[in-house]
């Protein structure tokens, strides 16, 4: 090592005091294993790495989210422009909770684009949105490095850079991957302080000042650094002081310094957050705590397809991020994370530096498991624990490299993470733009989890189809009015994509089951919201599927090519009540696809209007063949059997529709009428107890609980006693504490 080189890394060391046991028990020193070799390869992938991402995110489609987020950007960017005048930034709405989110890389985006006058606003976000990918990436190699040297900086890039999941994020999603960015900052800066301290500089002062503000204007979780900052700066103060004496002259002083530094650059931090955030800037005081109040579980429950079932993502089992964790990372990073907690307790000089890494991605999946939070989208919620994840699994594979002193098997070990991850390289090189879908070969990769597990979530692959429409739809005489209409369930990415062609095109919403009810003329539908059993059986894709986009040879998204208007003819004469109109153009529309489903669910609902539940169930059985759990024809079947008076088997029917589906108004109904006409009071209370777990109250629910109640003896008073006893037991059980404190105060009313 040259002589400049070592004096570098003496000046990179700490000298914690001249007590030579605060260095033997924190190993404060950065390791002299980060010679020049490994140093230069870490430059040299990190500036390869940010080019590389920085061009493969112009392929990437809009994200789910996005349309959202750019409006609120243009929200805050009014804000300031008008000095505050404008704050629709920081107004919140029954139907507009953006400002709780800080979303400062959203906004940086919007004020280039607003800036040097960029048409193309969403490949200027994904560009920016790679950069902050790639600085988080670059936060993990330089964690390794403050902790092991380079090489395990480099084993550690190496591992985030192909993860494919990571890499897919970092494309598109701004409003997970920044805070993860904004998490990989943090924790450097506090390893940062931690390894200078009692002597901290001014520049990883304001560094760590600059991580914390940076985060929390991302997102509120940000917030956990200054947690991870006063735990872990208290143990360490502890840990440095014990033997000398915790509250002598040295460990005071030292003490009244950690507190010193700790508050000044957490308020610095905080200030700063507060500056970015045009709500926070608002009312800082208030709206700190409101959105600290609303931003710790997620109010929108969405169905989501998890082992091959329909769940609605606030009654998912507890171990779905964990286990979605452990199958969409690569096996990599597991057997590293593996030979870590294997070998940290070999060296107790590495434990609190392993104990702190490994704290900062373990605590928030467990708090999300021990929250019952409501988390969906695989678990890009939890992604902020990423970084730190794959810096205790890098360690890993350096801390058993370091064990072995043969050359050859030192080597071996070395080439190790490197050959694991082929695997995810091909993936990435064989799918782009969509790295995100990805499973490991636990999970049995992308194939196994087809029909499984959610795959294109956040719709990146409208991008895709819609160009492909664009380059390759004919005309066939069928448009009603010179343009050819293109269907979506995604109406904000497959718009933005056709923006340019908007004479030759017009872009329509439609939902997959009722698709045939809307005129159009092609489709784009990626699998979200398609139930798993549908997607297995021989009625998909439909015939009339005319492009595919596929990752490893499974389609995400298909394209559809309108053959007959027949469904969406039969569907206006259904409208206006013309019920045999109807019945013979969908009887058309099944001739030309027998599986047609939006032909055969109305069908079935008209010959249940026409009181012919027979025919009624022919064509529901046929629909059920190939979709057995949809919710619409089971409700139809129960309503069939009860018309033909089998109560006991539309009762079977409905239980099964509320397991699948226990937010489906319509089995409740049946459920409480079939009780109501038996008699059953019982019964019928004990299904609108259920109603309301399930947050299915209507206009109705009240006045048939009161006249229930009174049937049984009670008085109006006495119902409404024990409607709210119902309501508050229900809303603490799942956790609601601001509803059930209403109904507590009604309850006290009375």
């Amino acid at each position: 090592m040259s002589k400049k080189h070592t004096k570098k890394v003496e000046i990179a060391e700490v000298k914690a005091s001249n007590n030579d046991g605060y260095e033997k028990d924190l190993n404060t020193k950065i390791p002299s294993q980060c010679d020049k070799i490994w140093r230069w390869i870490f430059m040299a992938l990190a500036a390869l790495g940010l080019i590389i991402m920085v061009i493969m995110s112009t392929d990437a489609g809009m994200s789910g989210d996005e349309h959202f987020h750019t409006e609120q950007a243009a929200n805050v960017y009014n804000y300031y422009a008008t000095l505050g005048q404008d704050s629709t930034a920081a107004v919140v709405t029954p139907d507009y909770n953006l400002p709780y989110y800080g979303q400062s890389v959203d906004n940086l985006a919007y004020f280039i684009t607003k800036t040097f006058g960029i048409e193309d606003e969403y490949g200027t976000r994904h560009i920016v949105n790679s950069i902050f990918g790639w600085l988080a990436m670059l936060f993990v190699g330089l964690i390794a490095y403050r902790l092991a040297g380079w090489r395990a900086a480099v084993i550690t890039f190496v591992l985030i850079f192909l993860s494919p999941r990571f890499m897919g994020h970092s494309f598109n999603n701004l409003k997970d991957l920044p805070l993860a960015t904004g998490m990989a900052f943090g924790v450097y800066c506090l390893v940062r302080f931690l390894q200078e301290f009692p002597k901290i500089k001014i520049k990883t002062a304001l560094l760590f000042a600059l991580s914390i503000g940076f985060a929390i204007s991302v997102r509120f979780a940000g917030l956990l650094i200054v947690a991870y900052f006063g735990m872990f700066g208290a143990i360490y103060w502890f840990i440095r002081n014990r033997k000398q004496g915790l509250f002598k002259t040295q460990g005071m002083k030292e003490l009244k310094l950690m507190l010193g530094w700790g508050i000044a650059i957490s308020i610095v931090g905080i200030i700063i957050s507060i500056i970015l955030w045009p709500f926070l800037l608002k009312s800082p005081i208030n709206n700190f705590i409101d959105t600290m109040e609303n931003m710790t579980k997620f109010a929108i429950a969405i169905r989501q397809v998890f082992e091959g079932e329909m769940q609605w993502s606030d009654v998912l089992p507890w171990y779905y991020t964990p286990k979605f964790i452990l199958m969409t990372i690569p096996l990599a990073v597991i057997v590293g994370l593996l030979f870590h907690i294997i070998l940290m307790w070999r060296d107790k000089n590495k434990i609190f530096w392993s104990a702190l890494v490994l704290f900062t991605f373990v605590f928030p999946i467990f708090w999300i498991i021990y929250q019952k939070s409501n988390v969906y989208g695989g678990w890009r919620h939890a992604m902020f624990t990423y970084p730190t994840m794959v810096v205790f699994a890098g360690l890993g594979f350096n801390y058993i490299i370091e064990l072995v002193a043969n050359k050859k098997a030192k080597i071996a070990l070395v080439a190790l993470p490197f050959v694991m991850m082929i695997m995810p390289l091909i993936h990435i090189v064989g799918n782009h733009p969509y790295q995100y879908v990805y499973f490991n070969e636990l999970a049995g990769g992308v194939k196994n989890a087809w029909g499984n597990y959610e795959l294109d979530y956040y719709y990146h692959s409208t991008r895709q189809a819609s160009e492909w429409i664009k380059d390759n739809a004919e005309k066939s005489g069928l448009e009603t009015d010179g343009k050819i209409r293109v269907a979506t369930w995604h109406v904000p990415s497959v718009k933005n994509y056709f923006r340019n062609d908007t004479n030759d095109f017009k872009v329509v919403f439609a939902r997959w089951y009722q698709k045939g009810d809307v005129d159009w003329d092609y489709a784009i539908f990626t699998l979200t919201g398609i139930s798993p059993e549908y997607m297995k059986s021989e009625a998909f894709p439909p015939k009339n599927t005319v492009y595919t986009v596929d990752v490893d040879g499974k389609p995400i998204c298909l394209v559809l090519k309108r053959t007959t208007k027949d469904d969406y003819i039969a569907s206006l004469f259904k409208k206006e009540g013309n019920a045999d109109s109807a019945l013979i153009y969908y009887n058309k529309a099944l001739i030309d696809n027998p599986n047609n489903e939006t032909a055969l669910l109305n069908m079935s609902e008209i010959y249940l209007q026409k009181m012919r539940p027979d025919s009624a169930m022919m064509y529901l059985n046929r629909f059920l063949t190939f979709d057995p759990n949809d919710d619409n024809g089971n409700y139809f079947l129960a309503y069939s059997y009860l018309m033909q008076n089998n109560p006991q088997k539309a009762v079977e029917i409905c239980e099964n529709i509320l397991q699948h589906n226990y937010k489906y108004a319509g089995a409740y109904s049946i459920l409480k009428d079939i009780y109501l006409r038996q008699n059953n009071l019982f019964g019928a209370e004990q299904v609108m107890l259920r109603m309301i777990d399930a947050d299915q109250i209507d206009d109705y629910f009240v006045p048939q609980w009161v006249a229930i109640n009174k049937a049984q003896g009670l008085d109006e008073r006495a119902a409404y006693i024990k409607l709210y006893k119902a309501l508050v037991a229900s809303y603490e059980k799942r956790g609601k504490q601001k509803e059930a404190k209403i109904y507590k105060e009604y309850l006290e009313q009375l």
